[in-house]
């Protein structure tokens, strides 16, 4: 376009640009252009987490390794704390509080370490979690990834460190008399929905966590509360025979409960049937399907607000 000045000069003007008028939205629409780190679809980002499972598994395995490379004693240290858990508990309920009552003495240690390793497998997994974005900021922001792979990649270190865990709880279990049966094959299910719940409580943890940071000074305060009701130092129903039955029913059903009874159940030859709440199985599946799924689609509705500001 051009016009002649009152001097006779011709001046060329820009030509009208055709985004002139367009809103952003239509600018964006009109280009093919999306939102950096904008939220996939569900089924979208379930397939792109699927892209991601060398990923996930490598990051949890090199956090497995550098854990404690500047320990001496190395991984050793990922049987040798529980077990110094396990004797701190044996010491003072076993032996001065007297929480052993009702189980004689070769049930009671395998009953008590069993507790130890199990619920620290499902403590770890949470305070994993909730470090799992705000302890990997640098990451987040710096690549482009489903963002669950981070809490999922902790909860599977967990699991990974729990399997040395359970070599040293099965010699615990031999040596005082719980031999290998039919029943141990039950672990394998154990584990699979205890880790499904501890991932779907991960998950939910890491957006809580992205969202207020000091959670985790909170979460060991929560975690000991939880450790203490779900007895992993003693028999819940025998501990609390002189109280309404009610409270000792809720104490069972919750799920680090659950768990810890199935394990002791398949381990330890005189944890019998009758220790279980009913239908303890259904309850076990009941509470992995629904904190894994649910913590899932609660992590994923955050996906694009992690790392921001």
């Amino acid at each position: 376009m051009s016009e002649t000045t009152h001097d006779g000069r011709v001046v060329v003007s820009d030509r009208p640009s055709p985004d002139d008028g367009l809103s952003a939205t239509e600018l964006a629409a009109k280009y093919g252009l999306a939102v950096s780190g904008a939220r996939p679809g569900l089924v979208e980002y379930v397939r792109q987490m699927w892209g991601r499972r060398h990923f996930i598994l490598a990051f949890s395995q090199a956090k497995l390794t550098a854990q404690y490379s500047q320990a001496k004693l190395g991984q050793l240290w990922q049987v040798a704390t529980p077990l110094l858990n396990a004797l701190v508990y044996f010491l003072i309920f076993g032996l001065i509080l007297g929480a052993d009552r009702g189980m004689p003495r070769e049930v009671y240690i395998p009953f008590l370490v069993t507790g130890v390793f199990v619920f620290t497998f499902t403590q770890s997994s949470v305070m994993a979690g909730v470090r799992a974005i705000s302890g990997n900021l640098g990451l987040v922001r710096a690549l482009h990834f489903p963002r669950a792979s981070l809490p999922i990649s902790f909860a599977l270190q967990q699991l990974q460190q729990l399997m040395f865990s359970m070599i040293v709880l099965f010699c615990v279990a031999v040596g005082f008399g719980s031999y290998p049966r039919l029943s141990w094959l039950l672990i394998l299910p154990v584990l699979v929905l205890q880790f499904l719940f501890n991932t779907g409580l991960a998950l939910i943890m890491a957006r809580m966590g992205a969202k207020t940071p000091d959670l985790a000074q909170l979460m060991p305060f929560v975690m000991r509360t939880w450790m203490y009701a779900s007895g992993v130092m003693f028999s819940i129903p025998v501990m609390l025979e002189d109280h309404p039955k009610w409270i000792a029913d809720v104490l069972q059903w919750n799920p680090a409960a659950i768990y810890m009874d199935l394990m002791r159940f398949a381990l330890i030859d005189g944890y019998g049937r009758e220790n279980l709440p009913p239908h303890v199985w259904a309850v076990a599946l009941g509470w992995a399907v629904l904190i894994a799924l649910g913590g899932f689609v609660y992590f994923w509705k955050a996906e694009e607000r992690y790392g921001r500001g």
